[in-house]
Order: structure tokens, then sequence, then C-alpha cells
């Protein structure tokens, strides 16, 4: 490990858990915060200006949400490590994030445990997750048959449900969706429904699950 203090930026909307996460961090004097911001965007513009080791993302904030984020950062090639801090166990979204090119997901009810532990973990190329999230990582690659889209099902889909689909699979929120086809939300989530029912998927996450996993296919 280089004597060089590893830079790092925290992106959370509430200032209290940015205060926590900052001292927990800086226990170690290997670390350093340069800076932290309390929503996606001003998270952003920091990474641009500052280029630290390492961003610590919300998922959930204003303006722009962590995966929002990642994807710019990714997409401007910045040359930082990308780890999430959430209260979000789901299986879709810690994929969601991994696709996104990050090498950390930490939950943030262990982070006081893991936080720099994960750091120094993908600083160094490694992956990190919290300890209940890690059978995610250990099946990342495997067959995921179950969820395999079935072509007689979607072919009852329609070409706007099959677009949206297509959106879904690419971290598009509903909001965003809305605006790339120019109709409401609220139609968004009426195609949403359908789709779930015409292709028989279940539960909150089922759908993005779905459309992540399978978006090369439609």
């Amino acid at each position: 490990m280089s004597s060089t203090p590893i830079r790092i930026i925290i992106a959370d909307d509430h200032p209290i858990v940015r205060q926590g996460l900052r001292h927990t961090i800086e226990t170690d004097p290997q670390l350093k915060v340069i800076c932290d911001v309390g929503d996606g965007q001003a998270a952003l513009e920091r990474v641009e200006a500052l280029l630290p080791d390492v961003v610590v993302l919300d998922i959930d904030m204003p303006k722009m949400d962590g995966l929002q984020v990642a994807r710019s950062i990714v997409a401007k090639r910045l040359k930082v490590e990308i780890i999430f801090l959430t209260i979000h166990s789901e299986e879709d979204l810690f994929h969601a994030a991994l696709d996104l090119g990050a090498k950390g997901y930490v939950l943030k009810d262990c982070v006081i445990d893991d936080v720099v532990s994960c750091i120094k973990a993908v600083v160094n190329g490694k992956y990190f997750t919290s300890i209940s999230m890690t059978n995610y990582l250990l099946n990342r690659f495997e067959p995921k048959t179950n969820l395999e889209p079935r072509r007689r099902e979607l072919d009852l889909l329609t070409p706007t449900e099959l677009r949206i689909l297509k959106l879904l699979g690419d971290y598009k929120t509903s909001k965003e969706i809305a605006s790339d086809l120019n109709i409401s939300p609220r139609t968004v989530e009426t195609h949403r429904n359908n789709i779930c029912q015409k292709l028989d998927l279940h539960g909150s996450h089922a759908l993005v699950k779905f459309a992540i996993q399978n978006r090369k296919k439609f």
C-alpha cells in the first residue's frame, strides 16, 4: 500500500450519515475524505473536479441517484473506484451496481465494520460486499434460467412495452422513461404493470431484475 493517502468523496443526503462516515473512515491514517456532498449532481461535479481514488455513493439521493452518478462516471471514463453504501439489500440492485462498474457494496447497518475494509479492497482491484450480500457475488455469473425470456410471452408485448423493458434494462427510472418516450410517469407505471402480468412476474423488483438480466436480448 502506498504511503500516499487514499482520497475519498462521500455522497449521502443525510448530514449525520456523512459526518459519521467521515469519522469512521478517517480513523485509518491511510484514508482521507476530501469532500462530502448531499446530492448526486454535486457528487458527479466533485468527482470530475477532484478526481478522487474512491467515491462512496448512497443509492437514494436527490437530483441524481447513485446509479445515475455511477453511469455518468463510467460514461465520462473517470478513473475512480465506486462503492455503494445503501439500505437496499435486493439482489437486482446489487447486480445493477456491479454492472455499472462498482466493486464495493456495503449495507448501512454494516458500515462501521465494513467501509474501511471495502475502500482498501477496491483500490487494490478487489470486490467487497457486506457479508449478507456474499452469496449474490458468488452466484453472480451463474445462469439465471428461471428468468430467461420465453419467446411466446415476449410476443405478447406491444412495441411500447418492449421498449420500456429495454429502457428498464438500461437502469432507467420510470421518470426517465417517461421523458424519453414523451409520456407521463403514470402511463409508464401502467405499462410496467401490464408487462408484469404478461410475463407472470411478481414482487416489487421482479420486472427490473428480469430486464437487467436479459437486456441484451430485447
